[in-house]
């Protein structure tokens, strides 16, 4: 059974950083594609970053300059290095795996950020 933890959340202010943190089980992960999403107060989930098994990266234009995501398939430990906050930043953080990178992602329970001005 797939499980992701997330941990590393928290409150922060506006110019500081946070770097998520999030342990994967229950499948390859080195095999599988992996993201981070956020989804902020009355808003939709919207995904943030994401990483294929070899590394490839992607951001959302939010995202990119401030944040990185890398993993370390050793460890089955996915991260999101985010630098720079902003409130607008504030919200939950969720990881998830995509198994077959077709798409299909399981999710954690997200962990929740919160940067203040």
């Amino acid at each position: 059974q797939v499980q992701l933890v997330e941990s590393g959340g928290g409150s922060v202010q506006a110019g500081g950083s946070l770097r998520l943190s999030c342990a994967g089980s229950g499948y390859t992960f080195s095999r599988a594609c992996m993201g981070w999403f956020r989804r902020a107060p009355g808003k939709e989930r919207e995904e943030i970053a994401s990483i294929s098994s070899g590394g490839w990266t992607r951001y959302a234009d939010c995202a990119r300059g401030r944040f990185t995501i890398s993993r370390d398939h050793a460890e089955k430990m996915l991260y999101l290095q985010m630098n720079r906050l902003k409130p607008a930043d504030t919200a939950m953080y969720y990881c998830a795996a995509d198994l077959a990178c077709s798409g299909q992602y399981t999710w954690g329970q997200g962990t929740q950020v919160t940067v203040s001005s």
